[in-house]
């Protein structure tokens, strides 16, 4: 430690900030950074492959190797967190982060952008489970949805602003200053972390199960692979079709070897829960229809209208605050009528939402699309944070940081699964004749597969046994909430 901040020592214990204000800020930051380098990335590609006299397409490992490397990570974080602590963790994974963005800004040629984007999707892949896992240990469930209803507020402008943000950049800097933004905006977060964050640790882990994490890494990224590459090269094509194969077979071994192992990496007899169970089910199933319709939206407007980018954009943003809207409400009734009568009907609203999207075609005005958009994101808001805080209310405390890295692999599956399921079911409503320009009623056969989609998981959702969800989010509860651990100097004094 520098002689400055060993002498600043006794100064910062006594501007101390609580945990509970500290944890979210930094939660919320570390997410806010991690999505919008994740869309705004995309706004860049045409930049990088003029720069590198490259086509687009020939850009695809810079947008295929971030979500396969994140979830090679996901599974050793929990076991990260609970030997190292999670301010150590959290703060070495978004330095690590953020040196990797500048990385990528000064990469040279494409090999060099797609490895150091490599680093930013294996530092990535520890970020989210660790912050999760800070939260859940520093909040119980009722004060988990009263803080979700700020929360979200960033969480649901990052993906909004990122495409805005990433042209303004592109056009008047360069396509370099995509990644270089995250360093201004991260350091801050690092050093405020490293000023404030007291050091959350669950149970001391057993010995690292080094057979689990090559298994669970090599099995989780040859299927996201797979899955990302196969509406692109077509899901019949031999690397495609070995990937899923392999994938399919390393993850089965890696279940058995998990389920027998004394000190797994990843805790699967948490499914033994069936509310842990059935809210990750309807996490996986449900987000395809949720981000099926976000990532088809811009193409139906920019394809099928011929609608230009701004356009796009400022027509889809305002699902945004229809989230917003529906979390607060969801926020007041939860402890009330529970989580699955929320969660059902935010998914059945979310399906009948889809079918009015399956009724637009080239004449439907932006107003009319903008009005779907919002109340999509109403429908959207009844999902995400009931399913999120009633599936860790039957989980001990000491298994936090396992059960948020199995939220964490499902999540990023049905993020993967969704854009993969748009560009399979567009490419079978395309008439063999114009492959390469869907036509308007491909886009409203894929709203309709969508729309069944939503409509079978919201009749699942009905079936979610949430009585002690409702009972752990009541404030006058029982249950005892569990205080945040501290560091031990903290304890000490």
């Amino acid at each position: 430690m520098s002689p400055f901040l060993r002498r600043s020592r006794p100064y910062l214990r006594s501007r101390r900030l609580g945990q509970r204000l500290v944890v979210p800020v930094m939660c919320v930051s570390v997410t806010f950074i991690a999505i919008v380098d994740g869309a705004i990335t995309t706004v860049a590609l045409p930049a990088i492959a003029r720069q590198f006299r490259l086509t687009t397409a020939a850009l695809d490992g810079v947008v295929v190797v971030y979500p396969v490397c994140l979830a090679m990570t996901i599974p050793a974080s929990a076991w990260l967190v609970e030997r190292f602590g999670g301010k150590r963790v959290l703060l070495t994974a978004l330095t690590a982060f953020l040196g990797s963005s500048l990385l990528c800004g000064m990469a040279a040629d494409l090999a060099q952008l797609v490895a150091f984007r490599a680093v930013q999707g294996l530092s990535a892949g520890v970020l989210f489970p660790a912050s999760a896992a800070l939260l859940f240990a520093t909040f119980n469930a009722s004060e988990q949805v009263r803080i979700s209803r700020f929360m979200i507020i960033p969480q649901q402008m990052a993906p909004a602003a990122a495409p805005v943000l990433g042209g303004v950049l592109v056009d008047h800097l360069s396509w370099r200053w995509v990644f270089y933004v995250n360093v201004p905006v991260g350091v801050p977060v690092v050093v405020f972390g490293l000023l404030f964050l007291t050091e959350h640790r669950g149970r001391l882990p057993g010995r690292f199960d080094l057979p689990g994490l090559l298994l669970s890494a090599a099995g989780l990224g040859v299927a996201m692979f797979g899955i990302s590459e196969g509406p692109g090269r077509g899901w019949s094509s031999v690397p495609v079709l070995v990937s899923l194969g392999l994938g399919a077979i390393l993850l089965a071994a890696t279940a058995v070897h998990q389920l027998r192992a004394a000190e797994p990496l990843l805790k699967l007899r948490l499914f033994a829960d069936r509310l842990f169970r059935d809210t990750n089910l309807i996490n996986l199933v449900g987000l395809i229809p949720i981000l099926g319709a976000m990532y088809l939206g811009p193409l139906f407007l920019q394809q099928a209208q011929g609608r230009t980018a701004l356009e796009s954009g400022t027509t889809t943003f305002p699902e945004a605050f229809g989230v917003l809207l529906t979390v607060q409400v969801a926020g007041v009734l939860y402890a009330r009528v529970g989580p699955r009568i929320i969660v059902g009907c935010g998914l059945a609203g979310v399906s009948v939402v889809l079918l009015l999207f399956a009724t637009c075609d080239e004449d439907t005005g932006l107003w009319t699309f903008r009005a779907y958009m919002f109340l999509l994101g109403i429908a959207m808001g009844g999902v995400f944070m009931p399913t999120t805080v009633a599936s860790l209310a039957n989980v001990a405390r000491r298994d936090l940081a396992q059960a948020s890295t199995l939220n964490t692999v499902v999540r990023q599956t049905g993020g993967a699964l969704a854009p993969a399921a748009v560009t399979t079911a567009l490419v079978l409503g395309t008439p063999a004749a114009s492959a390469a320009d869907p036509p308007v009623t491909a886009y409203q056969y894929t709203y309709l597969a969508l729309a069944a989609v939503a409509a079978a998981t919201a009749a699942f959702a009905f079936t979610l046994p949430d009585a002690r969800a409702r009972a752990a989010a009541r404030p006058t509860t029982t249950t005892p909430r569990p205080a945040p651990a501290t560091s031990r100097h903290e304890n000490a004094r």
